[in-house]
């Protein structure tokens, strides 16, 4: 008769502890993360860690607030009625020389087409740009939808000039910050920045084979 008793008890208190063992686990992979801080780092455009100054405990509470946006946007689904974005990516794209639906998938992972999302590292708006890295944009109002997009596209596209338009290695600086990126010769060894460039990526292919080009709509006729 006990046994089953305190197998009840076990069952309840699994989940709590389940719940301290991940929090500890993170805080282990955020210190690892945030190691390379202490020799000097600072926040990517997103909050991510990269190359310059910040002392380890600074950036160990950015990496803890997350690399990215707001903490749903990355797992929620992308809002409905998006696509009053497309004209707005698809044009900074083009300025920039980047890949439309690239541009697509990285807003869509940063602020699930949010035009109002925070971080509690402080990046806000659609590409989620830090304040110094939107002002070095010449990006006034990050929460401005046109504004966010054009900054994002032209801070990517910087990203994929510094890494000899490598498509990985720009997202993850984008995320991670350049410095991160440079120092691993590629997407660095973060579990979060490895899952952002797949996620990013994935997201674009779905958007290219939901928005074929004209010439692919052609030959299906």
């Amino acid at each position: 008769m006990s046994t089953p008793a305190l197998g009840s008890a076990a069952e309840a208190t699994a989940p709590g502890e389940a719940a301290v063992q991940a929090r500890i686990e993170q805080l282990q992979e955020l210190i690892e993360r945030t190691r390379a801080a202490a020799s000097g780092s600072t926040l990517g455009a997103t909050g991510g860690v990269a190359s310059g100054e910040g002392s380890f405990a600074s950036a160990l509470q950015a990496a803890d607030a997350g690399y990215g946006p707001t903490q749903t946007a990355v797992s929620d689904p992308p809002a409905e009625g998006t696509g009053e974005y497309d004209a707005l990516i698809d044009a900074a794209a083009t300025r920039n020389g980047l890949d439309p639906a690239v541009l697509h998938g990285l807003i869509e992972q940063e602020s699930g087409f949010d035009p109002s999302a925070q971080s509690a590292a402080g990046a806000s708006g659609l590409t989620q740009l830090m304040p110094g890295t939107a002002s070095s944009l010449g990006v006034s109002d990050p929460l401005d939808p046109a504004e966010s997009i054009e900054g994002g596209a032209r801070y990517l596209a910087q990203m994929m000039s510094r890494f000899g338009g490598n498509t990985a290695d720009a997202l993850a600086a984008y995320n991670a910050g350049p410095g991160a990126v440079e120092q691993y010769g590629g997407v660095p060894p973060y579990a979060e920045t490895q899952s952002y460039v797949q996620k990013v990526l994935g997201y674009a292919e779905s958007y290219r084979g939901a928005n074929p080009p004209p010439a692919a709509l052609g030959s299906l006729s």
